[in-house]
């Protein structure tokens, strides 16, 4: 028996396109693909016969199936309600959920199936990558409205995750999902959203859950007739929805708690900076250096100040290992104090490369500019935002607090 796709259609006021949009699957499309596909009409209890119109379908297409609200619920919980209909009564092994207001086009739901067929758990169809546009006729502000919030949210929801490169269109209507058990595991009586904002909550939790995610190219039409599924609260619920899920996610709070021993450590380096830059020994270390001073690059090395970097470093990075160990990775911290002591020499021979990169930037800062207090302390900031964040942030989590991944049972 082959694989069963159920294209899940929320439907309100639509019996103008419903037709057509049936149609067009039935006749054209679905000998295009190789699976089985079966629609599903969840009718929000329209009052202009949408509902009618699909039975009156459902006695040429027995593959046709129908769910009519008792009331509209909302955009999510009409998808809920399909997925699990398609899930326990239809046995599918994928769900597409589509419009049924003509805008997303049927030609894409091959694409879709295709590309879950080469290993994909989630398929987005998006309006940003090659090959995807919006609607020619949309004004300039609505179109404004809708990429500016498509990738607020992308931000809320993935910065600086891998996710945020991989999905470029985070709030896409139109989508295909393996259902597996990371689908089963979405527990949609829990979601925060009903309405509009349970797309962002479903693509949130299926990258958490590992699901692979691609994305295939979206051309988004203009709606011909009925009625929009988003309201005037649309853009506040899914602001809301995603900054919610990611404030309780519990990587955002690890990095919370890393920026602020980052500050405090940033303090430390500072005042440190200030108090070696004055001292003799380190004049004394820079001016050995004095015949490189005419050479160009390489006089940076003659410089009290980068040598007072590259020390005061010590004294931040001795501050971020106790907090981050008893704090922020507090989870994956030294248990005892041979693991502590191994661990913190790991640490220091991992913050190696921040003393590098301090060394050189402000030894190269007072070189071109100067050694004044207000160039040591702007080229510090600089640097530390630029490269000495990103690089302790990749070092922290892959290398001095990595945390150990249970082997799975065979």
């Amino acid at each position: 028996m082959g694989k069963t796709a159920v294209i899940v259609v929320p439907t309100y006021n639509e019996s103008a396109t419903i037709q057509t949009l049936i149609t067009d699957f039935e006749e054209r499309i679905f000998p295009k693909t190789d699976w089985q596909c079966r629609i599903l009409v969840v009718d929000g209890a329209s009052p202009d016969g949408t509902a009618e119109a699909v039975r009156q379908l459902q006695k040429k297409y027995s593959n046709l199936d129908l769910i009519v609200e008792e009331k509209k619920e909302g955009l999510g919980a009409a998808y809920f309600k399909g997925f699990r209909w398609a899930d326990e009564e239809l046995h599918a092994d994928a769900v597409v959920e589509f419009d049924g207001d003509l805008q997303h086009p049927t030609d894409a739901v091959p694409e879709l199936l295709a590309t879950l067929d080469g290993g994909a758990d989630l398929v987005l169809g998006s309006r940003k990558v090659k090959g995807g546009s919006y609607p020619g006729k949309w004004d300039p502000f609505r179109l404004f409205l809708s990429q500016f919030g498509g990738w607020v949210a992308r931000f809320l929801l993935f910065f600086p995750m891998k996710a945020f490169w991989r999905v470029t269109d985070a709030t896409t209507g139109l989508k295909a999902t393996r259902v597996n058990d990371k689908f089963r595991s979405l527990h949609f009586e829990n979601f925060k959203s009903r309405g509009f904002g349970y797309k962002i909550e479903m693509l949130f939790k299926l990258v958490q859950f590992g699901a692979h995610v691609e994305e295939v190219p979206l051309k988004f039409q203009t709606r011909e007739a009925g009625e929009s599924k988003m309201t005037g609260q649309t853009p506040f619920e899914i602001f809301q929805t995603a900054f919610s899920l990611r404030w309780e996610h519990k990587g955002t709070r690890r990095f919370l708690k890393f920026a602020s021993v980052g500050f405090t450590g940033y303090l430390v380096n500072a005042i440190l900076l200030e108090v070696f830059v004055h001292l003799a020994w380190i004049a004394r270390l820079a001016s050995s250096f004095n015949f490189l001073e005419q050479t160009g690059i390489l006089g940076f090395l003659a410089q009290p100040s980068g040598w007072a970097a590259a020390f005061s470093v010590e004294g931040s990075i001795l501050n971020n290992f106790l907090w981050n160990n008893f704090w922020t990775f507090h989870k994956e911290k030294a248990a005892n104090p041979l693991s502590f002591v191994r661990k913190f020499l790991g640490f220091n021979v991992t913050s190696f490369g921040a003393v590098i990169i301090q060394f050189v930037a402000i030894g190269l800062a007072t070189h071109f500019f100067g050694n004044t207090t207000w160039v040591r302390q702007l080229a510090l900031v600089a640097t530390i935002g630029l490269l000495v964040i990103p690089y302790n942030w990749f070092m922290y989590n892959k290398v001095i607090w990595r945390r150990k991944h249970k082997k799975r049972a065979h």
